[in-house]
């Protein structure tokens, strides 16, 4: 097994990252797994990298708010994001993080992780796609922020460098009165991978028209995916006539698979059922 390392600073983090190219570990929720199946198939897995493990950094374990944005450090975790005193449109995120897995993965596994990490399924996705988030990348040459919809590419893929870690998710403020929701669908109610998910973030005028919304869809593409047209054709409507109103024809961005949880018809129409339904606020079925 290569070196591990563990720093204090951010700075000597940096630092071994680009001198020993070690592979960062925060919560280890996906990399270990990744790491027992691919040594199961006979493949060397991490224990041919270094190890930067990133746990004693406590400046990213931290959610700092200003007038204008959020910032989530890569080390929260999903328990981090559940007990937070945050207003309610953080609330899809809220939602997404009692989905991840058991408590002892919420315990460990981060937002910032679940990201790099790049599922199709990263529950984490869509509720942040939803807030308009973006990604704070730094090195040793400097700081980047990428939209996260640039920064996620495509199954497994990121716009990372190797020289980055990716240190903060940034959130820009929406008004007060934003309300966000999160749902998720798969085979049984908890510790299950997606068949489809839904997050959306919805502002309503003095009228109760939709002023402002932005959806978004996961596990039914290689990436999470927003749905821009939807969202301005439905501005102005009431929740209530923008859900009758929404139809297959305007999910024709997502390009969902057949596998073993569910047939690409299926994710799609799933799809569907969870965005009226987040429309109208009302809650998940338990399982498909």
């Amino acid at each position: 097994m290569g070196a591990y390392h563990r720093p204090s600073d951010l700075d000597t983090a940096l630092r071994l990252l680009a001198e020993t190219g070690a592979r960062p570990l925060a919560g280890g929720t996906d990399l270990f797994p990744a790491d027992a199946a691919s040594t199961a198939w006979g493949s060397a897995g991490i224990k041919q990298h270094d190890l930067l493990d990133l746990s004693g950094l406590a400046e990213l374990r931290q959610i700092d708010t200003s007038a204008e944005r959020m910032e989530i450090g890569a080390l929260v975790t999903w328990s981090d994001a559940i007990a937070a005193d945050l207003p309610p449109w953080f609330d899809a995120v809220r939602q997404a993080s009692r989905e991840v897995g058991g408590v002892q993965i919420q315990n460990r596994g981060t937002l910032a992780g679940n990201l790099c990490n790049a599922s199709p399924a990263a529950d984490g996705a869509p509720p942040l796609l939803a807030l308009d988030a973006s990604v704070q990348l730094t090195s040793r040459s400097g700081v980047r922020e990428l939209p996260l919809a640039e920064f996620l590419e495509g199954n497994r893929q990121t716009a990372i460098r190797p020289d980055e870690l990716l240190t903060h998710i940034m959130l820009p403020k929406p008004p007060a009165e934003a309300r966000s929701v999160f749902l998720k669908l798969g085979a049984r109610r908890y510790l299950v991978i997606s068949i489809a998910m839904v997050a959306a973030t919805t502002t309503l005028d003095d009228a109760g028209r939709i002023a402002d919304i932005r959806i978004a869809v996961g596990a039914c593409s290689a990436v999470a995916q927003r749905l821009p047209e939807l969202e301005a054709r439905l501005e102005g409507l009431t929740p209530a006539a923008a859900a009758a109103d929404v139809t297959a024809d305007d999910l024709a961005l997502l390009e969902p698979i057949d596998d073993i949880r569910a047939s690409a018809d299926y994710r799609r129409h799933a799809a569907l059922v969870l965005i009226r339904r987040a429309l109208l606020g009302e809650p998940v079925m338990a399982a498909a």
